[in-house]
Parts: C-alpha cells; sequence; structure tokens
C-alpha cells in the first residue's frame, strides 16, 4: 500500500486479504519477459478500479497519486478476458453464501434487465433503443439467488428483447453451475424462455404482476433482483454505459459485486452517495 491519503472505496486490509491469494497468483503465472515486477501495487490497480466504480471518474481525470490509465487499463482488460475478475467473483459470492448457512451454489435464480443510457462515445453499432421504456443505449440483463447475488450478467444493446437476455442468461448459468433448477421471470420474459429452460433443465417460471396493483410494488420472491440492481445503482460507472465493449461492460458489474461482497464477508459498509 502506498503512502497516499487513502480513499472510501480503497480495499482495507481485511478486504485485500480475501482477494490476494487470487491475484497474487496470476502474477507468479504471467511474469515478464524481462523479468520486471512492474511499477504498480496490485493492491493500488485494484483501488483504482473500485474508485473509479464508485465515482464515476473519467480516466483523464484520475487523481494523479493513484496509478495512470495505461496501467490499469492493462490488468483490467487481461482479467476481464482471462475470467480472473470472475474468479474473484465467484470465489466471495461462494463464502458469503456459505456464511449465510447457504450452499456454495444456488438452486433457483431471479432473472431480470434494465435499460441504460449510453454515453456519447460508445458504439452506436453496439446500442439500441427500447422499444418499451424508450431508453436508447444498452440493456443489463442479470441473473441472482435468493441473496441478491450474482451469478451471470450479460449486456446487449437496448433493442435486444428480454427473450434473448433470458436464453442467454439460462446458458450462461448453466455453465457456470449445474445446481440451478428454477428461474423466476417477469412477464417481459416469454414463452421462448421457459422452452429454452426446458432445453437446459431449467423450469421458468413466469411470476405474474397483481393487475389490481398500482406504480411499483416489489413481487414476492422476484423483489431480490431489483435490490441487485438498487445496489449496482451505488456505482457511478454503472449508472450509465460507458464501456466500449459488452464484455468490459459486464465485467465492471462483476468488480462492482465483488466490491460490495468483499464489505459484507468483512462487516464494512458500503458509503452512501449522500455520505461520500
Amino acid at each position: 500500500m502506498s503512502d497516499r491519503q487513502s480513499c472510501k472505496s480503497d480495499l482495507s486490509d481485511e478486504r485485500w486479504a480475501l482477494i490476494e491469494p487470487v491475484v497474487t497468483s496470476w502474477k507468479a503465472r504471467h511474469p515478464s519477459v524481462s523479468g520486471h515486477q512492474g511499477n504498480y501495487d496490485m493492491r493500488e490497480i485494484i483501488n483504482v478500479l473500485l474508485y473509479q466504480s464508485r465515482t464515476g471518474c473519467q480516466w483523464d481525470y484520475l487523481p494523479h497519486d493513484l496509478p495512470p490509465a495505461g496501467a490499469v487499463n492493462y490488468y483490467f482488460y487481461k482479467w476481464r478476458d482471462d475470467g480472473t475478475d470472475r474468479t474473484i467473483h465467484d470465489l466471495l459470492r461462494w463464502q458469503v453464501r456459505e456464511k449465510r448457512g447457504r450452499l456454495a451454489d444456488p438452486s433457483l435464480v431471479v432473472l431480470d434487465t434494465q435499460s441504460l443510457h449510453a454515453a456519447a462515445g460508445v458504439p452506436a453499432a453496439a446500442t439500441g433503443r427500447d422499444a418499451n421504456k424508450k431508453v436508447p443505449g444498452r440493456k443489463r440483463g442479470l441473473a441472482v439467488d435468493v441473496l441478491g447475488l450474482v451469478i451471470a450478467v450479460v449486456v446487449l444493446a437496448a433493442s435486444v428483447h428480454d427473450n434473448a437476455f433470458g436464453t442467454v442468461l439460462l446458458d450462461k448459468v448453466v455453465a457456470d453451475t449445474d445446481t440451478v433448477t428454477k428461474a423466476l421471470v417477469d412477464q417481459g420474459f416469454k414463452k421462448t424462455v421457459v422452452d429454452h429452460g426446458k432445453q437446459v433443465g431449467i423450469e421458468v417460471e413466469v411470476v405474474a404482476r397483481n393487475p389490481a396493483d398500482g406504480g411499483f410494488v416489489p413481487q414476492s420472491r422476484r423483489w431480490i433482483v431489483e435490490q441487485t440492481n438498487g445496489i449496482l445503482m451505488l456505482h457511478r460507472w454503472l449508472v450509465r454505459d460507458y464501456e466500449h465493449g459488452t464484455a468490459s461492460a459486464e465485467s465492471r458489474v462483476y468488480w462492482a459485486i465483488s466490491d460490495r461482497m468483499s464489505r459484507v464477508l468483512t462487516g464494512t459498509s458500503t458509503p452512501a452517495w449522500r455520505g461520500a
């Protein structure tokens, strides 16, 4: 850890201890050809990712006492492409579930999508318009367990129908774990998702909204995914989609939830915007 003034988003010693073995192991498997160990501490690299996630700070406006954007980008893309971000996330998720007295992997997931405006620099070819919510940009699909922990995430153009999100999410869930047998979805998901669920061994239940309800009313068992969407909104980088590639947008979600889970495991709170 450097001597710089700490930020509220920085990893504490206890939080760093949870993920340090994964990062140290990765570093040992990827030595420099020249034998150079690098100028930046791995903990500081992750601190930048968490700082940017929480604040929404542009790359060119990062504080000068943090590692530069080029160095952070290098590791972000490496960890995104080889799945290290997902490895850290999954290890933390298993620990949180076991701490709550549950098996490492779930038997039930909840699916949902959320439309987001895209930043001006996001390629038009990777965006679209959500015809239902009238939002131009991208759509983020989540599969979460009953604790609201992310099992799978997919980011596509906002114009893509929820059916496509549902099938991709189910495929990702099956690829990640063989324990899930049921998925709950809202009425935006249609028969296509139900039928695909049968093909991959997951019963898909469409939870119908009570027509007598007015406004937003949390639905039994499905409300947990809305809570997860709310947690993501604490991370200003995720309020709007700034990433050129959808894989990077998905990686950002894993880092944000890893941040949250490391706090849960160490008993530290997440600062709210009002307290920032």
